[in-house]
């Protein structure tokens, strides 16, 4: 697998309204409910997208690309000047598109190095069911 063709891409229902789900993507303190610890966010293009993960490991990056509560784009990368993917290496896409009474939400990460991919393939795996449970007004519980 190429740098090029490492597209991670995932896709989730959850029961609840796009603009709902959109919050989770935008609102610091909805997205440290099933992702990090902490957020910093400041979603319009050029804004600053950051997360304490766990409080070792920050990831950081930028907003491309922000269309209420259908499209959100930003740069992805590590903080730290051993990080094997800086601030700004990948690109992740979320589309949500509207399903009856939920939400598809269709996630690509873009520009992932072939050692980087299952990686962060097992980090979405983890976060985005955390984010179903937290959409749906659920506790997605302690994050360990």
């Amino acid at each position: 697998m190429s740098a090029k063709s490492a597209v991670l891409e995932r896709k989730i229902a959850i029961a609840a309204k796009p603009e709902t789900v959109f919050s989770f993507f935008t609102d610091p303190v909805k997205l440290a409910r099933w992702k990090g610890m902490r957020a910093e966010l400041d979603p319009r293009p050029g804004g600053l997208y950051r997360v304490n993960i766990n409080g070792r490991d920050v990831a950081r990056g930028e907003y491309i690309e922000i269309v209420p509560y259908s499209r959100i784009v930003f740069t992805w990368g590590w903080e730290g000047e051993n990080s094997p993917l800086l601030p700004g290496a990948s690109t992740v896409e979320i589309t949500l598109v509207a399903d009856g009474k939920g939400t598809i939400v269709h996630l690509q990460h873009h520009g992932l190095p072939p050692e980087q991919y299952d990686f962060h393939a097992k980090g979405w795996d983890h976060f985005l069911p955390r984010l179903v449970e937290v959409a749906e007004g659920r506790d997605p519980g302690p994050d360990l």
